[in-house]
């Protein structure tokens, strides 16, 4: 593989752009920028290898290996001909190749993912299967084509080790970007009153702790022709988990949730920092210790219908936070803002809103409470 720059594009989740671009900074990749759909930076493969493994916000990493001008489907087909296939991919190794279409005078995505797929098999015999691990993804927007690389594979959400699952579920991704969002850095407890599975517990004690997202999986990168294991493995263990003081806490009313929470936790290798229990919100008390971040994502009346029950439960959790959570700021994600009126909390400028599971919900963030 080439080790020249290239574009190495993170896949947003749509409106949180601005928080994985500031995680992309931090970590150490200069010039990343905002762009339609995620966020971009030049980079080599190692930095593709490395994001990876590091990165907590982004949905996928894409590796932008060619760019080109097609007005129709031979063009598409010569040009894709003329590409350094043997510098990306593999001949053993089946891809898939998708496509899409937009304001193009090719506009047949399925025959375009044909075309590229013929060309690759018959310049350097990589066949094409449905079911690949590795998939070449083509975008034709106003006749410009880009190809990319999913270097991910499986969704990053898919830390790997969540096996249980509540219904309605925060991906890891969203929710280490509403931690961000809430000016979490991993220097003070965080306590999530619905907890469901565990997922901001666990993802705000891997945080303390400096536990890689990704290292725990599998990723498509390793099939590719320039992947070095030996370099791989020498990237990992450069990054050695910290201690931490803190305890991280989740409470739910459902007994399942609680055990769900506590398995995962212990998958992921936090359950020396975390602490599940059975708990309604009436009951809810600060634990012991300095204050942090109360973070929540409630159910909302999209999924359940009938408002009224809802807006007495945000009511019951603003009286709680308010009279019993002085010093901690407080996070509610939800799709209605009658609802998070309904605690009668204080809350900061609004932040875009973000899609989740079809639905746009939106965080609203207190300061320390009063």
């Amino acid at each position: 593989m080439t080790q020249a720059p290239f574009d190495i594009f993170l896949v947003a989740t749509p409106g949180l752009e601005a928080p994985l671009a500031e995680e992309a900074l931090a970590a150490g990749f200069a010039g990343a920028k905002i762009t339609d759909g995620g966020v971009t930076f030049a980079g080599t493969w190692p930095d593709v290898w490395r994001a990876n493994l590091v990165l907590r916000g982004p949905t996928r990493i894409l590796a932008r290996i060619a760019s080109f001008r097609a007005m129709h489907l031979a063009q598409l087909d010569k040009r894709a001909r003329k590409l350094d296939w043997p510098a990306f991919l593999r001949a053993d190794v089946p891809v898939q190749v998708e496509a899409s279409c937009k304001r193009s005078r090719i506009y047949h995505a399925g025959a375009a993912a044909q075309r590229v797929a013929k060309a690759i098999a018959e310049t350097i015999g990589t066949p094409s299967a449905e079911d690949a691990a590795l998939r070449v993804m083509v975008r034709i927007e106003d006749d410009l084509v880009t190809i990319s690389l999913d270097t991910t594979g499986e969704s990053l959400h898919k830390r790997g080790f969540k096996e249980a699952v509540s219904k309605a579920p925060m991906r890891e991704t969203m929710a280490a970007m509403f931690l961000r969002q809430c000016g979490y850095t991993g220097a003070e407890p965080v306590l999530d009153p619905m907890c469901g599975s565990g997922t901001f517990p666990i993802e705000a004690a891997e945080i303390a702790l400096g536990l890689l997202p990704g290292r725990a999986r599998a990723f498509a990168f390793k099939h590719l022709p320039g992947f070095d294991p030996a370099a791989w493995k020498a990237m990992r263990s450069t990054i050695q988990p910290r201690p931490t003081p803190l305890l991280f806490h989740g409470s739910d009313r459902d007994v399942g949730a609680i055990r769900m929470a506590t398995e995962n936790a212990a998958r992921a290798g936090v359950a020396a920092q975390t602490r599940f229990a059975q708990k309604s919100i009436e009951d809810l008390t600060p634990p012991d210790g300095p204050p942090g971040l109360v973070i929540v994502n409630p159910p909302y009346g999209t999924r359940i219908g009938n408002k009224g029950p809802l807006i007495t439960l945000h009511r019951t959790l603003g009286t709680v936070l308010r009279t019993r959570f002085r010093g901690w700021r407080v996070g509610i994600v939800t799709a209605d803002k009658q609802l998070a009126q309904a605690t009668s909390l204080t809350f900061e400028p609004m932040l875009p809103p973000v899609l989740h599971g079809g639905i746009r919900v939106a965080l609203y963030r207190t300061a320390p409470l009063a």
